[in-house]
């Protein structure tokens, strides 16, 4: 079986959440006898280029226009493409993709991962619904990573008799393992004991909320994660007179890896559903860190939750925060117990094995076997 992914942005060129799932499932399926192309946009375009075992190719990106990104050369890429896919696999939101798909005029088996409502755009969602309802409703199946995200997506109602859920899941192997020397190299730089924090610095993570809940305890926290906010955050640490806060910037994976494996806790304050998933948190669940959320009615609370792998609190609540910080920080058994808990969690609802094989499943269904 031969499957082609489509989406706005991909390896080398980003590294984001939705294309470590798009590499989990190429290189998982390989095994499963799909072989897998991804077609992406790129402002340095490669006709072809091997990432992993599976092949990219990307289109020219001619234009950005809020977060999306249109390329005069994919439809023509798509159409050639999609003529040796057995399935099309969609990646949303991108409405240009939505264009795409009716423009190609290309009649293949087709899924859809939809990994969040479009938030943000308000003025450009309005434009853009009907043509993202005629897209949904033209495809065979759409995936929603979480049942919380498929009960509170107003978008994913509407279409309900067409959704599936699959959870995301992570390869353990993928991930570094840390020397020694470079462990104890950490502990030397932060101390024994810290909060961790890891992502983008963007809009929707809700930094200033976890900066606000830290005034009064100025307990350790780690940022590790660039982005847009970086200067603001920084300067909101200052003005809070917080002294014990680490703007790392952006890391390497394996530092990520090291910073995981000593934090205390994981602290994970997105408070808009921007934030559909958490990948993020899902890799502090693999190094059986106990974690704290909020609840947003996203993904973030089907990884953890509330009492058992960690806490939930409400979005923009810095005393709610101020109290489950202090909780993990202090009591020792409530610590040990969630820590053991997200881990269970992780091997028995999301190892990318069980992802590929969900996705392997639903391939066979909708193309017949």
């Amino acid at each position: 079986m031969r499957v082609l992914h489509f989406f706005k942005t991909y390896y080398p060129d980003s590294f984001g959440g939705i294309e470590q799932v798009i590499y989990q499932l190429a290189e998982g399926s390989r095994r499963h006898g799909i072989s897998t192309k991804v077609l992406t946009l790129s402002s340095d375009p490669v006709r072809e280029r091997l990432v992993g075992t599976h092949w990219v190719r990307s289109s020219k990106q001619t234009l950005n226009v809020a977060s999306t990104g249109f390329s005069l050369s994919a439809i023509a890429d798509f159409r050639e493409l999609a003529i040796d896919a057995d399935i099309i696999h969609y990646h949303f939101p991108w409405p240009f993709m939505d264009m795409v798909h009716f423009a190609s005029q290309v009649k293949k088996p087709s899924v859809v991962s939809y990994h969040s409502d479009i938030v943000r755009q308000k003025l450009l969602l309005k434009l853009y619904t009907p043509l993202m309802h005629k897209f949904l409703s033209s495809v065979d199946c759409i995936v929603a990573s979480s049942p919380n995200y498929a009960r509170s997506s107003e978008v994913l109602l509407r279409h309900s008799d067409k959704v599936s859920i699959i959870p995301y899941g992570l390869d353990e192997s993928t991930h570094s393992i840390p020397s020694e020397e470079s462990l104890q190299a950490w502990r030397t730089r932060l101390g024994p004991k810290f909060l961790l924090f890891v992502g983008m610095l963007r809009y929707y993570k809700g930094l200033n909320h976890l900066l606000d809940a830290l005034v009064g305890l100025d307990l350790p926290l780690v940022v590790a994660g660039s982005g847009p906010l970086e200067l603001e955050l920084k300067e909101q640490a200052t003005r809070l007179g917080l002294k014990n806060v680490h703007f790392l910037g952006a890391v390497s994976d394996y530092d990520k890896a090291i910073l995981l494996q000593l934090c205390h806790a994981f602290v994970f304050p997105s408070h808009l559903r921007s934030e559909a998933f958490g990948i993020s948190l899902l890799e502090a669940a693999m190094y059986g860190k106990p974690l704290i959320s909020c609840e947003i009615g996203t993904g973030t609370s089907f990884i953890n939750l509330d009492g058992i792998t960690g806490l939930t609190v409400p979005p923009c609540d810095s005393p709610a925060l101020r109290d489950a910080i202090r909780k993990l920080w202090f009591d020792d058994e409530f610590h040990r117990r969630c820590g053991q808990a997200a881990r269970q969690r992780f091997e028995s609802e999301f190892c990318a094995s069980k992802m590929t094989e969900s996705y392997v499943e639903l391939y066979r269904s909708i193309t017949g076997g």
